[in-house]
């Protein structure tokens, strides 16, 4: 297997949280440029949004709070992290003791994970992490939604998770039953709210309206493995919710944790060609995955709409012999931006919304500087490249792969594989930008971009290995139209059976091996046999 794991001279980590949470990024060179633009100051930051501990209900005694915060940051040097358990009811404190009754977990966040991570950070424990709560909603005739509420954010102060937004937010917009809560806090909702909203698509657009009324810049919702379960989610869905507060839902975790389910992802609708749609590509959702597919669609009408990966742990391996997902940092990476200045929640947050990212399984390259430019104008990811018709436009992508990954054999063993990773080829995708569809009309329910293509593979025969490590290629177009650039990296040549074919990645299958141990490591193996990157998009406007 070849696989790689992105470097970085442009790797300098920079979240130093307070003990009120206010993390702030503070520069330090890792050697080297952290961009392809000397003028440009920042860092590229690496984490995780979506994390369960105990305090889920599909969670294991075993995940504690700090046994995850040991995995993220300890083992796996993540620079931040969100802790997403389920806005369901915990039945657990953070160590794994029982308590003497459920709770909302909005009451659990604030009892038990809020101040151990406040405690740690305090006394010089992950003093230099950015560790923030949210939450995974269950949103009504949906599936998940990651979702983070922050109050502060003004005259200085910094953004830190709000128990008292969650707590509203869980006891209007989930099916919770009123017992999970203190009964002064009934009284005070039933008031303010004479009816809940727990149980149509509608309701969970109300949802979206309520964080955008009352935390329009401090809150987000990720749609989480948007394809898992099939009849869940509608291109109009992703549109409405996009085009209701396209501030807060931004993004589309395309690259799904749970990676170690024998359906991967934990997809496991019935493999059938209608449930197509409901598998994982590579470990990647099919609205990311398929070229020309949802994510391009949406892409095509000019919407931010980014793709992140994110691990789902709930556990590895269970005394049972189950297994979940990695953990956070070990399989799945989103990297971020940070400019210079940006600090804490506040900067994470724009630079999450600003689209300057890509994601990573298996740290098959751990730095990618892509950029556009034409005369003297420059954009990266995320960004917008204004340009006349007829001009030149440059394209120049620059990656770079570690010395080794975190495979292991046997899985969980904690013994390392020295595995290399190697990317075999790289995709530059291009496709045009129109109008936004309108509510209302056919447009509105179409799912994919027929202009949208692989424009160049690029494998090691036209990339150089520059002086600093990275590996670089370059190619030019000509602007003609509006359109969008993106790239999607493998380790995998074009044609390996059952793992891909014309250099597109084939639907994942089931390991369905009964012997514990054995499932494990073919579990593993496949997923680093098969790792893949995706870059967010840079925009090229023709005007």
């Amino acid at each position: 297997m070849h696989l790689l794991r992105a470097s970085s001279t442009a790797r300098s980590r920079f979240f130093l949280s307070s003990v009120a949470m206010a993390a702030a990024v503070a520069l330090a060179s890792c050697g080297g440029s952290d961009s392809t633009d000397p003028m440009e100051q920042g860092a590229w930051t690496t984490g995780d949004l979506h994390v369960h501990t105990v305090q889920s209900d599909d969670s294991r005694t075993t995940q504690t709070l700090d046994f995850v915060l040991g995995k993220a940051f300890t083992t796996h040097g993540l620079d931040w992290m969100a802790v997403t358990n389920h806005l369901r009811s915990s039945k657990y404190d953070n160590n794994g003791t029982l308590l003497t009754a459920p709770v909302a977990f909005a009451y659990g966040m604030e009892a038990y994970e809020m101040p151990r991570i406040k405690a740690l950070q305090a006394a010089g424990t992950y003093s230099n992490k950015l560790i923030f709560s949210g939450f995974e909603w269950d949103a009504p005739a949906h599936d998940h939604i990651g979702v983070g509420i922050f109050d502060g954010g003004t005259a200085g102060t910094p953004l830190t998770s709000s128990p008292s937004a969650f707590k509203e937010f869980q006891w209007v917009f989930t099916t919770a039953d009123a017992s999970l809560f203190k009964a002064e806090d009934v009284t005070r909702f039933q008031a303010k709210y004479p009816q809940r909203f727990n149980s149509t698509a509608a309701d969970t657009l109300k949802g979206i309206s309520w964080l955008k009324d009352n935390y329009p810049d401090t809150s987000y919702a990720l749609i989480n493995h948007p394809s898992r379960n099939p009849g869940k989610y509608t291109i109009a869905d992703f549109r409405q919710m996009n085009d209701l507060a396209p501030k807060i839902v931004f993004a589309i975790e395309g690259m799904v944790g749970n990676q170690m389910e024998p359906d991967r992802g934990g997809y496991t609708s019935a493999y059938v060609d209608a449930n197509l749609p409901n598998r994982t590509y590579g470990g990647t959702d099919a609205v990311v995955a398929k070229v020309g597919g949802v994510w391009d669609a949406l892409l095509g009408e000019g919407r931010r709409i980014w793709n992140v990966a994110n691990s789902d742990s709930h556990f590895e391996i269970d005394a049972a012999g189950n297994s979940s997902g990695y953990f956070p940092g070990e399989y799945a990476k989103n990297h971020v931006w940070v400019p210079k200045g940006n600090t804490g929640v506040a900067g994470l947050l724009d630079s999450l919304r600003a689209g300057r990212s890509f994601g990573v399984f298996g740290d098959l390259i751990q730095a990618l500087d892509f950029t556009a430019s034409a005369d003297s104008a420059k954009a990266a990811m995320g960004q917008d490249l204004p340009t006349a018709a007829g001009r030149t436009v440059t394209l120049t992508i620059r990656f770079k792969s570690p010395a080794v990954n975190n495979y292991q054999r046997p899985v969980n063993s904690g013994n390392l594989g020295n595995m290399v990773p190697k990317v075999h080829h790289v995709d530059l995708i291009v496709g045009d930008v129109g109008p936004k569809a309108a509510p209302g009309t056919e447009a509105y329910n179409l799912a994919t971009n027929p202009s949208t293509r692989v424009l160049k593979r690029f494998t090691s025969a036209d990339w150089k290995q520059d002086a600093d490590g990275y590996y670089s290629v370059t190619t030019t177009v000509t602007a003609s139209k509006s359109q969008y650039f993106r790239l999607r990296g493998t380790n995998l040549a074009e044609n390996v059976a059952g793992l891909s074919a014309a250099g597109e990645p084939l639907p994942d299958q089931k390991i369905t091996t009964t012997d514990n141990a054995t499932r494990h490591d073919q579990i593993n193996d496949r997923n680093y046999g098969s790792l893949w990157f995706y870059s967010n998009p840079i925009f090229v406007t023709v005007k």
